[in-house]
């Protein structure tokens, strides 16, 4: 083998180095590749109770660990030779285009996981273009984050209050004041599942300082710094005084909601309804007949029922028997790009995100939560046209298998 001197002029152009940058939280989040390097991030600098909280399911999250499986054992089939030179990510859902194929779901206390909490969540999905839920749970009034975001998509998620329609009436109706366009009903929270980690973590919302979250706070001092020197911790929509319990959550859950709260609540709103935990075709056609717009299939992340149904799964299911015109929303399970897609072509219009953004906004605020959509947006965009799809709507049953290991016809 020969040996020579680097010629300084070809050496030049491979001399490339990145600047420098001060903020840790900026270069941490440019090396993520992915989102489960942002979770790795958001691991580092949340403390465990609240990351535990986004991270975990019920009893033995078995549930999540399906959803999870369920993408994974998809197999996606590419048709070669097509011109895919410029590929469409946007889609229409509900009456208006969103850019990707994606939006953001609806997440209890957003602020426990970050001091930004939901109005940097919504700034995030105003700058992709895609539909940001507000919770009922939120720890951002509905008001407040309309007067804060007020360009932002935002859709509405309602817990039916326990023995109080008329509160629940006006929650839909300050909804709807606001400009909150969608409505989504939680349906599969009859109770709160139970959820080990919390309980293992003595988690409480607000979190408390005990000798344990202490010795926790020692190594994320920035999480506790904006914790303590913000506004208290309180679930915004439903009071205005600080200290919210866990006793609230509970006294919100309804076991006695019914079909027919359903169609009370077709009365009061006049945008797109939809109900959120539809688990089985019986129940995705019973919300059509409750006078809904869509139905969104939805194990709520594995966080209620364990061993419940995947809802990717349910997919091709519900689907026949809701036909090709009614709108399907799936969750539970997507971590990437690739699980989009595959989802679509199963035949889902629109996908949504809750614990991967969540991530993104541990690991950084509002471009925590920009990385994570850059992210999805390219692995859509060169998913798709290594699928050889030129957009969403090309995206049909002939581009995917649910599961790679079934015996082929």
């Amino acid at each position: 083998m020969r040996r020579q001197l680097p010629n300084p002029r070809e050496l030049a152009p491979l001399m490339r180095f990145s600047k420098p940058t001060l903020n840790r939280t900026t270069a941490r989040l440019a090396k993520a590749a992915d989102i489960a390097d942002v979770r790795r991030i958001a691991r580092r600098v949340t403390p465990t109770g609240p990351f535990d909280y986004v991270d975990g399911a019920a009893n033995s999250e078995e549930s999540m660990r399906r959803n999870t499986e369920a993408y994974r054992n998809l197999e996606l089939r590419p048709t070669v030779l097509r011109d895919v030179g410029e590929v469409d990510l946007s889609t229409e859902v509900f009456g208006q285009r969103s850019e990707l194929p994606v939006g953001l779901a609806p997440t209890g206390f957003t602020r426990m996981m970050h001091a930004a909490g939901e109005p940097a969540v919504a700034r995030a999905a105003q700058s992709a273009g895609v539909p940001y839920t507000l919770s009922t749970m939120g720890t951002t009034a509905i008001e407040d984050l309309a007067a804060q975001v007020p360009d932002a998509r935002r859709w509405f998620q309602l817990y039916s209050w326990r023995e109080d329609r008329d509160r629940a009436r006006g929650l839909v109706e300050r909804a709807q004041e606001n400009g909150y366009d969608t409505l989504m009903v939680t349906v599969d929270t009859a109770t709160g599942g139970l959820r080990y980690r919390d309980h293992r973590n003595g988690m409480t919302i607000p979190p408390q300082l005990t000798a344990r979250t202490l010795v926790d706070a020692s190594y994320r001092p920035r999480w506790w710094f904006d914790f303590l020197t913000t506004e208290p911790l309180r679930f915004a929509t439903l009071s205005s005084s600080a200290g919210d319990s866990m006793d609230v959550i509970m006294k919100t859950f309804d076991p006695t909601l019914s079909w027919a709260d359903i169609e009370w609540i077709r009365e009061v709103w006049a945008g797109p309804l939809l109900v959120k935990g539809i688990q089985t075709p019986s129940d995705a056609q019973r919300a059509l007949d409750a006078g809904c717009d869509g139905v969104y299939l939805s194990n709520h992340g594995g966080r209620q029922l364990d061993r419940a149904p995947v809802p990717l799964a349910e997919l091709p299911g519900i689907r026949e028997v809701l036909g090709p015109d009614v709108p399907i929303i799936v969750d539970s399970g997507i971590t990437s790009g690739v699980d989009v897609l595959g989802a679509l072509a199963l035949g889902a219009d629109f996908t949504m995100i809750g614990r991967a953004y969540l991530y993104g906004l541990m690991a950084g605020g509002q471009r925590g939560v920009e990385r994570v959509l850059d992210i999805l947006r390219a692995e859509l965009q060169v998913g798709m046209q290594l699928l050889g799809v030129r957009s969403v709507d090309e995206l049909g049953p002939q581009h995917v298998r649910l599961d790679h290991r079934a015996p082929r016809d």
